[in-house]
């Protein structure tokens, strides 16, 4: 058998590299992704009438990360996932994003509506396709204030197998349990820590969200990010720990600290 095609006809290995807040290189068959980028050093920025404030810089620096072959951006209008350094990054790289965000962005981004896809080919001949998630940033009628936003389902077509969905910010709502009737991923990267800015309701998912992620991706393991590093977080990682060993879950979830790299196969 030619050794190439038995490649492919394996199921490719998940490597995830947690770098702090949202940002992760997902590794998959060769090829390298960055969702959300964010490598500034600890610091405030201005949100229209918000002040947001970041209390950790990233555990790898922005020169230490190596070739990239696409940015995952779930949204550009955010500094907590799209910071100076971050944006000076993705200006040399090929970045998925959001349709309206692709119009803002002047470097070589491609916009993408929910439901569509992009695909690369991986060094060993496999090929993966990108397809863009529905994500609501908050409650529901929240679209006006936080804008659009999207997630993202990596999966091999050759053969067809779903390996990672990320959420990008988002609550679990009907776009997210959507996701679940149309992909079976064997991980989820949860965009976590139930951020909090403009009152008692959260903008990205707490553990009873993540908790019905799970629920609704049996097969996956489930990784949280975006849970730290940011003031306006609400709970944290051991929040999640917590509330998945109550409800007998405490196998899904895959705890990441930053600046390890975890394999799933």
């Amino acid at each position: 058998m030619d050794d190439s095609l038995h490649l492919i006809d394996k199921a490719p290995a998940v490597e995830i590299t947690y770098i702090g807040g949202p940002t992760a290189i997902i590794s998959i068959a060769g090829l390298r992704f960055l969702t959300d980028p964010t490598f500034d050093v600890p610091g405030r920025y201005r949100s229209g009438s918000l002040l947001l404030e970041k209390t950790e810089g990233p555990a790898i620096p922005v020169g230490d990360i190596g070739r990239i072959d696409a940015v995952l951006l779930s949204h550009d209008q955010h500094a907590d996932n799209f910071d100076p350094a971050g944006r000076t990054l993705a200006e040399r790289l090929v970045t998925l994003t959001t349709r309206v965000g692709s119009q803002r962005l002047t470097h070589q981004s491609i916009g993408l509506d929910p439901w569509q896809s992009h695909e690369l080919v991986a060094p060993n001949g496999m090929h993966i396709r990108l397809t863009a998630t529905p994500a609501r940033h908050g409650p529901a009628g929240i679209e006006p204030l936080s804008g659009d936003v999207i997630g993202f389902v990596i999966s091999s077509t050759d053969p067809p197998r779903d390996l990672v969905y990320v959420t990008g910010d988002t609550v679990w709502f009907g776009g997210t349990a959507e996701v679940a009737k149309r992909f079976v991923p064997s991980v989820v990267l949860a965009f976590a820590g139930a951020a909090r800015t403009r009152g008692p309701f959260h903008l990205t998912m707490d553990t009873n969200d993540v908790v019905e992620a799970a629920a609704a991706f049996p097969d996956a393991a489930v990784v949280p990010i975006h849970h730290a590093g940011w003031k306006h977080f609400s709970q944290s990682q051991d929040d999640l720990v917590n509330t998945f060993a109550v409800v007998n879950m405490a196998d899904r979830l895959r705890p990441v600290t930053a600046g390890q790299t975890m394999v799933i196969r």
